[in-house]
């Protein structure tokens, strides 16, 4: 039993005192968010560190009549005071128990904090003189301190699968309220996110249309052009009222390690949710691991090829073919945020719908094709449209209705059988191919949305 209030247990020290009350102050390393029991109680959980025991730390429970009456941490790298806490185990694990009845705690800032004044207190903690040295030395600590998680713990974005739970460490690079009270993070790496196998069904193109993006309204071109050109950017929702209690620790050019981040994919393309599951672990500002991701997407910036998207490697499909063979590609993040309106450009991307969507179609009744296809690489989605010439080069002349189709097909990467019919429901991978897109504005002054895009000099080879 510590009677004495003055007496701080190292981590390492207080694992080993089982069901006995110990005083303990550590750096939060790990903030879990606010839930409530199956009983009247509120409760969430902090993972702590110290110098005796920096990995893996404790976890520390803490049980409330209310939300308010939880932490309320600042920042994960805070400090956190804890008097009167029991130690526990469960399920082979020891972890430190706040009981509403009898401990109490504290919050300081961490690393960079000014002063030692605490900005939460529990209403039975009590300030003493001494508590300034254990905060001084803990700041003192953290100055240099890095955590050697190994590459293992974080998945890089190329690696996340449908319906996972995965630990993310990635740069926000934006922050929105995309519809009222609805917001969204923008998570970036430096990777390609997977292609997604696409639904069969695209006879619905004109009633609903493949969505270019997962917010209601595209952004600004002025916060894209804030965004990387190269690597996916993942957006990201709130689930179960999460936002309120993950908005604040969320900050645009901020790194952050997130732990059991739920990706799915919606209408086609990649989703993260933050769950009551979902935690945040301190991110110091010269984290190894940030430098070690930021490393290598300036190799990758470095390679010839390194605007393909990455499961394009070593080079896309021979579907197509362009004129520039000499032109550097550029993704479509690159396209959509081009400072000048007219411009041409050459990209590697997947067709993902096109309208109209059966090759009898394609052409006006005064015999000129008239196609827009939707494409998307791992930074974006356009419209671009096939029209007069241009189509004719790409198609090859004028094909029959059933070549036409097998182009499209090919483009598509739809499923078909010996007698040319599409296998329903068969999940469709479309191909990376090459193009040259053409940037314009019908109007005289462009404003946001009125820019079109437009395939030129690129063929369908047989």
């Amino acid at each position: 039993m510590v009677d004495d209030d003055y007496k701080f247990l190292q981590i390492r020290d207080a694992i080993t005192s089982i069901n006995q009350k110990v005083n303990l102050i550590g750096v939060i390393f790990e903030i879990g968010f606010p839930k409530r029991t199956k009983g009247t109680d509120c409760f969430c959980t902090l993972k702590i560190i110290d110098e005796s025991r920096p990995k893996p730390g404790i976890s520390v429970n803490f049980f409330a009549e209310s939300m308010e009456m939880l932490p309320h941490v600042a920042s994960a790298g805070d400090i956190i005071q804890l008097s009167h806490v029991v130690m526990k185990t469960h399920c082979g694990e020891v972890n430190a128990v706040f009981n509403k009845r009898f401990s109490s705690f504290a919050l300081y800032e961490g690393n960079g904090g000014e002063d030692c004044l605490p900005y939460q207190v529990s209403s039975k903690f009590r300030p003493r003189d001494l508590d300034k040295t254990f905060i001084k030395g803990l700041r003192k600590w953290l100055v240099d301190f890095q955590l050697d998680e190994g590459l293992t713990k974080f998945l890089f974005l190329r690696e996340i699968k449908q319906e996972e739970r995965v630990n993310l460490l990635c740069k926000i690079v934006h922050i929105c309220e995309v519809a009222k009270d609805e917001w969204m993070a923008f998570l970036w790496d430096g990777t390609d996110a997977p292609p997604i196998s696409l639904p069969t069904k695209l006879d619905d193109e004109l009633n609903n249309p493949v969505p270019l993006q997962l917010e209601p309204v595209p952004l600004p071109r002025d916060v894209l052009r804030t965004f990387p050109t190269v690597g996916t950017v993942l957006r990201v929702i709130f689930d179960q009222g999460m936002q309120k209690h993950l908005l604040r620790f969320l900050h645009s050019g901020k790194w952050v390690k997130f732990v059991n981040v739920l990706c799915e994919v919606h209408s086609g393309l990649w989703r993260g949710v933050l769950t009551p599951f979902t935690k945040l672990q301190y991110t110091p500002n010269e984290d190894h691991l940030v430098s070690a991701w930021q490393r290598l997407y300036n190799e990758r910036l470095s390679l010839k090829w390194g605007r393909i998207p990455y499961s394009s490697f070593p080079w896309p499909s021979n579907i197509t073919v362009v004129d520039y063979d000499d032109v550097p590609f550029v993704t479509l993040m690159d396209v959509l945020t081009y400072s000048k309106v007219t411009a041409k450009f050459k990209c590697v991307a997947r067709v993902v719908a096109a309208f109209p969507w059966q090759a009898e179609d394609f052409l006006s009744p005064l015999g000129t094709y008239r196609v827009r296809l939707t494409l998307e690489d791992p930074t974006a989605r356009i419209h671009a449209l096939l029209y007069g010439e241009d189509g004719e080069k790409f198609f090859g002349g004028y094909p029959s209705v059933d070549a036409l189709t097998q182009k499209l097909n090919k483009l598509l990467g739809l499923t078909v059988i010996d007698n040319g019919k599409q296998i329903n429901n068969a999940p469709r991978n479309p191909p990376w191919v090459q193009f040259c897109l053409k940037s314009y504005c019908l109007s005289k002054t462009e404003v946001w949305g009125s820019r079109q895009y437009k395939i030129f000099d690129t063929k369908v080879v047989e």
